[in-house]
């Protein structure tokens, strides 16, 4: 994974630009500042710690490929504290729905809808990731 320097790691999967955050500040900067509204938002679900993944939607489409989604989760249950697991539940949204209370701290957030998705976690070296 390339991204050196950068608040969040970039892989390529399919095409499709995957962004993962760093730490809890970073997740925040990449969900709130470099992330679009209808980019495609991924988590470790049921209060798991972990990364914010966000996957680049130029094409404003209504939903990813089931390959890219998996991949994209795979990436999320990897980058978290359910990274043990044989499988994690990941959340899936736009980041349009994705926000943050007052005061809550850094990379932490509320979802207003989502889906989700359940993966083994797997680390970008994987096949099906350029990066």
């Amino acid at each position: 994974m390339s991204s050196k320097g950068r608040p969040y790691r970039t892989v390529t999967v399919e095409g499709f630009e995957v962004l993962v955050g760093r730490g809890d500040e970073e997740n925040d900067h990449l969900t709130f500042e470099v992330a679009e509204p209808d980019d495609f938002w991924l988590h470790a679900a049921s209060g798991i710690a972990g990364s914010h993944v966000v996957v680049r939607n130029p094409d404003k489409l209504e939903a990813l490929p089931r390959p890219v989604l998996e991949r994209a989760a795979e990436l999320a249950a990897w980058h978290s504290k359910g990274r043990a697991a044989r499988r994690v539940d990941v959340h899936v949204c736009r980041v349009s729905d994705v926000g943050k209370r007052r005061g809550a701290p850094a990379g932490e957030v509320m979802l207003r809808r989502w889906d989700r998705v359940r993966v083994a976690p797997r680390g970008a070296e994987g096949p099906g990731t350029e990066g």
